[in-house]
């Protein structure tokens, strides 16, 4: 099996897998899954490029409109800030390329046409030009997280992706 390596909560429901990771601390080194520690997302977003708190925020607008939960804050910013990529936050953003295997309980998100054909994603369905999905492995290619790739609107359209995936 292979270890997925990046940041997050190692019983993710969801993950975004991208091609680059942070160029700073233990961070370039990192060869697991590790949740990060309060405050450290913003230790990221203060000590590299704003490239980092645009890929933070529109993950966190993503889960927030994909359904807040029980004991989440009433903002996303919130959330971003004391939730996301934390212990028992069910979400990793993935420096490895997804799993081979599918597994039920988890959805993969390829962040980039570019990467997920790096990847060789086997057996996408295009759904429009922004998303692709591969229902069987349960794995969905969106635009990268950037306000202007991933914008409110398409967030809402992988929302519905994600949604029917999970089905």
């Amino acid at each position: 099996m292979v270890t997925p390596v990046g940041l997050g909560d190692v019983n993710y429901r969801i993950a975004f897998c991208i091609a680059n990771r942070p160029a700073l601390d233990h961070y370039p080194q990192l060869n697991n899954l590790a949740p990060l520690a309060p405050g450290e997302l913003e230790h990221i977003v203060a000590n590299s490029s704003n490239h980092w708190r645009k890929l933070f925020s529109v993950y966190a607008k993503f889960i927030y409109q994909l359904g807040p939960e029980p004991g989440w804050p009433e903002r996303w910013q919130d959330y971003r800030d004391h939730y996301l990529l934390q212990a028992d936050s069910k979400t990793a953003l993935l420096f490895s390329s997804p799993p081979p295997q599918a597994d039920n309980a988890r959805i993969h998100i390829v962040a980039g046409k570019t990467y997920a054909a790096e990847l060789n994603v086997p057996g996408l369905e295009w759904q429009d030009a922004y998303f692709a999905v591969n229902k069987s492995q349960r794995l969905i290619v969106s635009p990268y997280l950037d306000y202007r790739q991933l914008s409110n609107e398409r967030i809402g359209r992988l929302v519905q992706i994600v949604k029917a995936c999970r089905h």
